[in-house]
């Protein structure tokens, strides 16, 4: 029995990673050149019916090569596309992901190396018609010389179905990177101020402060102005607490201006890699005593990334001990309980195995989710908190395991591992062995995964948008948060040793305890409802049923037909699993189809900024059926009281976005703003066009406050 759970043990983690499917590939051949390669790529294989299509420009360069962002610094020049003699090409606009800096001997440049995708927005005359590309690209290649290359292309894209090619995730990689509003990614412009170095000096220092939702790590600061100007890497400085940074750069030019340097409009790019984020039409004052003062008084050259890595450290402690009181646990506290109470009159020794057991069962699962996600998030694909729940082997696996775990609590059959490995843990009531014990702290972290909780996401999403040390680490932290319970049993074993002893009281205790699982396995068969369809929901549910009442009928006959009835339940196991291939809603066109009702509107991020130009407020919730978080705030805060009064107001609109299944549009919508699982909620208005996100647990106070701030005075 052991072995078959850790079979769909194996299932889990190998569900978590998409699969992916086959499409035909969209792209033009490369255009060779001695350093350099270049092609054309198509984020679709037909245009369909919107107004605008993504194409890429593919470079690949050989080693110590670059090529150059839309403003290069003090020398080259970027790529340009001309679609002249195109067929249903309106225009073309490229799409500058973040670059890097070269500093070289004082020579500022900017730009991309080793492998680059441009994004091209392509606007087509007539939307739902063929495009035919005919382009030119110019580039310049640069090492220790620098190479300026001219290459041709055709495309074809025919008219149909907009579905994705095979160079979609790709260009998806790449246009992720292209810095966006402030507030989505948790950054913001404070001041622009600028100092002469002389009346009329050609040079000065540009001072720009900027404050982050999380603490500094790099930041850097990219300039664009007239074309007369030079602008020099920042002197960076930061607050103690990494939320204010101060960028000081040096201005070369003053005296080929024909107006002020403050009346020169500037386009500045924030970046703290990944996050960036574009102010254009900024201006700078003349520096006041105040940002002078602030120049002197903050530490040069101060990143904080320890400082900011531990506190968020300290957040993912905080954040998987608070997981252990959220509804999606709950059913594993029957696991936790029977754990505590079967050691009752035990022996210490034992009780400290078994449960550090179930803690590195816990921790394990955690880095192995991490390594999980950083294999996926290196090859491109859209990853969070919780999005195995998207797929639905995972979720039949996950009820297969409730089902026998609750069987197993009534009574129907008995684990029974060999000897040598039954002796380590010996005087278990139900499980026996460390093996059980480390099985229950893997089913603990992931039925714990659906759930959010408070520092949770802000921990997580720190993680997400660093390196695979940051994620790791965090996700260790977050392992031993929730193993916290057990660790402080394995400390204090007398605590678990001086619960009565087991007897026949603890039979009817399991028993019910076996309903509360039974209740989470028909959860997750209302997900397989909605990821699926209601008639594969029914299949899985009635194998479900069946495999109990074999079992059932197995203890009662007293293994009269030998292995037999396991022989069975892994046939009906094997079918399970090949129910959602084989009875499957029709595929449609939207990312997500879900049928919203009631006071919500589908979420279609383009209406946002239409919205709120007409002074319309917006409440966006991004939910999912397997997310029990989500349905709390639903059914405490969103449904009661003066939110639902509002929530229902004419002046406010509120969208849902369902990502009960895998959407992209949904994934890059709560990237932009640093988040990678849900709950997730913003609120857009008048006077908070880029919105406000909201904390994970919500409250009456939290959001009519978000609401009164966003809408107009």
């Amino acid at each position: 029995m052991l072995k078959l759970i850790q079979l769909f043990a194996f299932y889990i983690f190998i569900t978590l990673i998409p699969f992916g499917t086959a499409w035909a590939e969209t792209a033009t051949s490369w255009s060779e050149a001695d350093t350099s390669r270049l092609r054309i790529i198509s984020q679709v294989q037909a245009v369909g019916n919107a107004p605008q299509i993504t194409l890429g420009l593919h470079f690949k360069l050989d080693d110590h090569w670059k090529i150059y962002w839309r403003a290069p610094g003090d020398a080259g020049f970027p790529p340009s596309i001309d679609s002249t003699g195109s067929t249903n090409v309106a225009n073309t606009a490229i799409q500058w992901p973040l670059p890097n800096r070269f500093s070289i001997l004082g020579f500022e440049t900017l730009g991309y190396t080793t492998e680059a995708v441009l994004p091209v927005t392509v606007t087509l005359k007539n939307p739902g018609e063929a495009l035919q590309l005919k382009a030119v690209v110019s580039y310049l290649a640069c090492a220790e010389v620098c190479i300026p290359h001219d290459a041709s292309f055709d495309l074809t894209i025919p008219a149909g179905e907009a579905a994705p090619s095979t160079e979609a995730h790709l260009i998806n990689q790449f246009q992720v990177q292209v810095p966006t509003s402030g507030p989505a990614m948790g950054l913001a412009l404070k001041d622009v101020q600028f100092k002469a170095d002389g009346p009329k000096a050609d040079t000065g220092t540009l001072m720009v402060t900027a404050t982050s939702d999380t603490p500094f790590v790099q930041p850097d600061i990219f300039i664009e102005g007239s074309e007369m100007l030079a602008f020099s890497a920042p002197t960076t400085s930061t607050s103690v607490d990494g939320a204010l940074a101060l960028m000081e750069i040096r201005v070369e030019g003053l005296s080929f201006l024909k107006t002020p340097f403050t009346e020169t409009p500037l386009t500045l790019t924030l970046s703290d890699r990944p996050r960036s984020a574009e102010f254009k039409g900024a201006q700078a004052k003349a520096a006041t005593p105040d940002m002078l003062a602030l120049a002197d008084e903050l530490p040069r050259d101060r990143t904080n990334q320890a400082p900011s890595l531990l506190m968020m450290l300290g957040l993912a402690l905080l954040g998987g001990l608070i997981l252990n009181l959220m509804p999606c646990v709950l059913p594993v506290l029957s696991i936790k309980l029977l754990g505590v109470i079967s050691h009752g009159g035990g022996d210490t020794r034992t009780v400290r195995l078994n449960f550090l057991a179930c803690s590195a069962g816990i921790i394990s699962s955690f880095l192995a989710l991490a390594t999980i996600l950083i294999i996926l998030k290196s090859a491109g694909v859209a990853i969070g908190w919780g999005i195995q729940f998207q797929h639905p082997w995972f979720l039949v696996a996950m009820a297969m395991i409730v089902t026998l775990f609750a069987c197993n609590l009534w009574g129907f059959f008995e684990v029974h591992l060999p000897d040598s490995v039954a002796e380590i843990g010996a005087q278990e009531t139900h499980v026996h062995g460390l093996g059980g014990h480390f099985m229950t702290g893997v089913f603990a972290t992931l039925l714990a995964t659906p759930c959010s909780a408070p520092f949770l996401g802000t921990a997580v999403g720190f993680a997400f948008t660093r390196g695979t040390s940051e994620i790791l680490m965090i996700f260790a932290a977050l392992g031993v948060g929730l193993a916290t319970p057990y660790l402080l049993v394995s400390a204090y074993p007398r605590f678990a040793t001086m619960m009565p002893k087991p007897g026949k009281w603890m039979i009817y205790l399991r028993r019910f305890l076996g309903f509360t699982l039974a209740a989470t396995g028909a959860w997750l068969v209302t997900i397989l409802a909605v990821q699926v369809s209601d008639v594969a929901a029914m299949i899985i549910g009635a194998i479900m049923i069946t495999i109990a009442i074999m079992l059932f009928i197995h203890k009662r006959l007293h293994h009269r037909y030998g292995r037999m009835d396991w022989i069975a339940v892994s046939i009906l196991a094997v079918l399970a699993f090949g129910v959602p291939d084989t009875v499957a809603n029709t595929p449609q066109n939207e990312t997500y189809t879900a049928k919203l009702h009631g006071i919500w509107q589908n979420f279609d991020e383009r209406k946002i900024d239409r919205l709120v130009g007409e002074g319309r407020v917006v409440f966006v919730d991004v939910t999912a059926k397997w997310c029990i978080t989500c349905q709390v705030n639903k059914a405490v805060v969103l449904s009661q009281g003066e939110v639902y009064i509002r929530l229902n107001g004419p002046d406010v609109i509120a969208m849902q976005a369902d990502w009960t299944k895998p959407s992209e549009v949904i994934s890059r919508y709560l990237a932009s703003f640093g988040r990678y699982g849900i709950p997730f909620n913003a609120v857009y208005g008048p006077r908070a066009p880029d919105g406000i996100a909201l904390p994970e647990l919500l409250s009456q106070a939290v959001v009519l406050d978000a609401l009164n701030k966003a809408a107009k005075e």
